[in-house]
């Protein structure tokens, strides 16, 4: 029996809206915020502002994309946490109210949980393309760095995460102790492409086990930028090419260093990447190139369901829905969320 999910996601500062028959992606709208530019980076009060503005007609324009009424939906996912807590009572709160409208149930849904299973998007006129349980998830963006197990849609377990800053993070905030522009990772995969990404080196952390750390890689540019513009004012301007990419490469390799032990101690060869950093150029060719030299079946989401949306949203709420999962009324957003 076939199942018709709406998802809505508002955990920061896209309002979206998917509706998914089963794992069938019917239709996926998105309303982004350009005002956080202008303050290089998200302000909260404004990204909640918007979402009430949003919230109605990104409902909506889903539904009539998807051609499916109301009453067809058999249950209402929404992203619960975490996110910015303003954020996420608008989605919350749109939810309920649709809920008590239509009487249809209520799934909460991980956001992270989300990115993990954005592999499971099917689209039509696509090949179906998705890993076996159980598999390792590289989630990056810009609050996490995970390595993830996971045994199924619903069982999963983190073998290793960050001790401070998330890439994601990292590479917002070199972007902008740059000058560069907000947000840092799209414009500094950009400049890297043009760059050496052999020319500079950063410092790496040791950090036992499966655990990451990007605080000492910023720590490390910073004082290097520092450094050589007080020689030469122009050293940013003239050389920021080979600085981003040099830098790209110092992350990556973290990644992919702790990735490679995450593999060989499990003996897992089925490998994904997702969140927002899973649309780094050098990354996905990393992976891929990692995999073929290894051996394993590597699974890159589509770019567009990489950064923030309600289709992986449905999707995760779909597994969550058969599974028997339902969401109380009395249900609160949470800004952090300790597990899956």
């Amino acid at each position: 029996m076939s199942h018709i999910i709406l998802g809505i996601e508002s955990s920061c500062d896209d309002t979206s809206a998917a509706v998914v028959k089963d794992t069938w992606l019917l239709s996926n709208v998105i309303a982004s915020q350009q005002v956080h530019k202008d303050f290089g980076g998200v302000v909260p009060e404004l990204a909640s502002r918007a979402h009430e503005l949003n919230i109605v007609p990104v409902v909506s324009r889903a539904l009539d994309l998807a051609g499916v009424s109301p009453d067809q939906i058999d249950a209402i996912a929404f992203t619960r946490g975490p996110g910015l807590l303003g954020s996420l009572l608008v989605g919350t709160s749109f939810a309920k109210t649709l809920s008590i409208a239509i009487d249809k149930p209520m799934v909460m849904v991980n956001h992270l949980q989300g990115h993990i299973l954005a592999s499971f998007i099917r689209e039509e006129g696509t090949p179906v393309c998705e890993p076996s349980f159980p598999y390792l998830c590289l989630l990056v963006s810009g609050g996490n760095s995970q390595i993830v197990k996971v045994n199924s849609p619903t069982d999963y377990e983190i073998l290793g995460q960050t001790i401070d800053d998330a890439v994601g993070e990292a590479f917002d905030k070199c972007s902008k102790m740059m000058g560069l522009g907000y947000p840092g990772g799209p414009i500094i995969d950009r400049l890297a492409k043009e760059g050496n990404p052999e020319r500079f080196t950063f410092s790496k952390p040791h950090i036992p086990g499966l655990d990451y750390s990007f605080s000492g890689v910023k720590t490390s540019l910073l004082y290097f930028v520092r450094d050589a513009m007080a020689e030469d004012p122009m050293f940013m301007e003239n050389n920021k090419e080979d600085i981003c990419a040099s830098f790209q490469k110092t992350l990556i390799d973290i990644l992919l260093d702790k990735l490679v032990k995450a593999a060989k101690q499990t003996g897992i060869k089925e490998i994904a990447i997702g969140g927002g950093v899973s649309a780094n150029s050098a990354l996905r060719e990393r992976i891929t190139l990692e995999g073929a030299k290894r051996g394993w079946k590597t699974y890159l989401p589509k770019l567009k369901f990489t950064t923030d949306n309600a289709a992986m949203i449905a999707v995760a709420g779909y597994f969550s829905f058969i599974s028997g999962e339902r969401a109380p009324l009395d249900v609160a957003p949470v800004s952090r969320l300790a597990d899956y």
